[in-house]
């Protein structure tokens, strides 16, 4: 009667290793689960920059005025995102600002970028920011050197 003795031990062995397999690929699986949420709010945060850099924009280039400046405090930035600290900042290649990028402080390779208006120039002193809790605040200025996007840490 060797038959049933083998199908025992093939099904025994089949189920040790499901219960040794299973968790590795359930982690991976939760894993790439919150990887895309936390892109998916990382997106809607450089969304939210940078519609408010663009509406800045806009204000500061329809007016006269030849020196001007307007800034706004960024009031639905959360602290954090699923308990890790991200980091927002405004990139682009000389000097000219063409996106805004939000990614986690420790996993830089989980980022979204949200695109700006193209003509733009990045205020080098204050080109990003770290979730902290502090108030953030983004603005724009125009000089006879351009107009000039920032982003920096308001007044609490």
């Amino acid at each position: 009667m060797p038959s049933p003795t083998i199908s025992y031990l093939i099904c025994t062995t089949a189920l040790v290793i499901l219960i040794f397999v299973m968790p590795f690929f359930y982690s991976m699986t939760v894993e790439f689960i919150q990887v895309d949420m936390i892109t998916r709010e990382l997106r809607e945060i450089a969304d939210y920059v940078s519609n408010t850099i663009a509406n800045l924009y806009y204000l500061v280039n329809s007016t006269d005025v030849h020196e001007v400046s307007l800034q706004k405090e960024l009031v639905y930035l959360p602290s954090d995102i699923e308990n890790f600290l991200y980091i927002l900042k405004i990139s682009g290649k000389n000097g000219y600002a063409s996106n805004v990028t939000a990614y986690l402080k420790t996993r830089p390779s989980v980022a979204a970028v949200a695109w700006l208006a193209p003509g733009l120039k990045i205020d080098g002193a204050r080109s990003f920011v770290e979730s902290c809790g502090l108030p953030v605040v983004a603005g724009c200025f125009r000089n006879r050197d351009g107009v000039f996007v920032w982003i920096g840490y308001g007044s609490a």
